[in-house]
């Protein structure tokens, strides 16, 4: 089997063009990864709270850390959880809005405070 080898790529993140390198089998992967940065970058360029490419790059790294290790939180806490009632029962809606709400406010708070760094 011939080795993996190394391409460059020219990729695009918030209408600026890079070159990249990465492994051949990996070229998939990083597109979708620079769909979901850029998707990332544009969100919060489109949110006006925060300007400049450098600020925007930082916050954008933020966020995706933050969701990182609240998954990685998540699954450990569904594996350590007991497993769903027989009946099925699901979390309550408006328990589920609250804590979704809690969390926008918990996020809001951090970039406000994290634009006072720059």
């Amino acid at each position: 089997m011939p080795a993996d080898r190394n391409v460059t790529l020219d990729i695009n993140l918030l209408g600026r063009d890079y070159k990249v390198g990465c492994k051949e089998s990996e070229r998939a992967e990083l597109g979708e990864a620079v769909a979901y940065l850029d998707g990332k970058l544009r969100e919060i360029r489109g949110a006006g709270k925060v300007t400049g490419a450098d600020r925007i790059a930082v916050m954008a790294a933020l966020n995706i850390a933050h969701e990182l290790l609240r998954e990685r939180r998540a699954g450990h806490a569904a594996a350590l959880a007991p497993p769903p009632a027989a009946n099925g029962d699901a979390q309550d809606p408006q328990t589920s809005k609250r804590r979704i709400q809690a969390m926008g406010s918990a996020i809001d708070e951090l970039l406000a405070s994290q634009e006072k760094l720059f």
